[in-house]
């Protein structure tokens, strides 16, 4: 079993987790990080410049561009990051401009000694830190291409695990290839925890008493792309009880093995 680390591990700050999020929380980090480094310096402020195709290509391959507009947009809303196309040098780009409001998050955390903080023109506070203090905060290294075989679980991937072996009383492994590749893949196609959740309850309470299907009660059942969706239904339509047409069974996915497996 490898216990370490060889790429750059994402880091975040469970007090920060607590505040805003998980999802939420892992942007901010990144944007500080990049903020940091950034040259993009307007109106007193560092800026970072990216589109959502940007977001998911070079720092979140494990989100899909829904999920990253969907964060952004919570983050805007709640004031903790400021946003503007103002910077544009083209009025049809409507690229996006972000920075942290640092006296937002200060307010919000109830933290009343920033270390190392120092004052913009406008009065925001605004993180100053040395080389090394920048690289010990930073979330990732600034990757220019991703290949498949390299993406990594997303954070969400060994709770979904544990909570089906919590339920249905399993050992599946969230390290195992198959499973992650089946979890990943739905993550990427914007669902969230309790996405996973509401079927494990669903399914768990239609097949665990029952000696034939209990066996069903793994990934590659619920996690298959084609049932994922459809069991994902069946909860929102039957509040959690049994489908009228398919009686709680499996609903076997059709394979179409000119593609390779999600």
């Amino acid at each position: 079993m490898n216990l370490l680390i060889n790429e750059s591990p994402l880091i975040v700050l469970p007090s920060l987790v607590k505040e805003v999020g998980l999802n939420e929380a892992i942007l901010l980090q990144q944007l500080h990080y990049k903020s940091l480094i950034s040259k993009n310096i307007r109106d007193g402020y560092k800026w970072v410049y990216r589109t959502y195709e940007e977001w998911k290509n070079e720092e979140f391959f494990f989100w899909s561009e829904r999920t990253i507009q969907r964060v952004i947009h919570r983050l805007e809303e709640k004031g903790f990051i400021v946003s503007t196309d103002a910077y544009n040098r083209m009025k049809m780009d409507k690229t996006k401009w972000y920075r942290i409001n640092y006296s937002m998050l200060q307010h919000q955390t109830g933290q009343n000694d920033l270390s190392n903080v120092t004052k913009s023109p406008e009065g925001e506070a605004q993180s100053v830190m040395s080389s090394d203090d920048k690289m010990s905060l930073a979330i990732t290294k600034e990757v220019k291409s991703i290949k498949k075989h390299t993406v990594g679980q997303h954070p969400d991937a060994v709770a979904v695990i544990n909570y089906l072996n919590e339920k249905a009383g399993k050992q599946y492994k969230a390290s195992s290839k198959a499973t992650e590749r089946l979890v990943n893949a739905r993550f990427r196609e914007g669902y969230e925890l309790a996405d996973f959740k509401n079927i494990i309850d669903t399914k768990v309470n239609m097949w665990l008493n029952n000696t034939h299907w209990n066996k069903y009660l793994r990934p590659s059942t619920l996690f298959n792309a084609t049932n994922f969706e459809n069991y994902l239904e069946e909860f929102r339509s039957a509040n959690g009880t049994r489908s009228a047409t398919n009686n709680g069974l499996p609903i076997l996915p059709e394979l179409d093995f000119s593609k390779g497996e999600e």
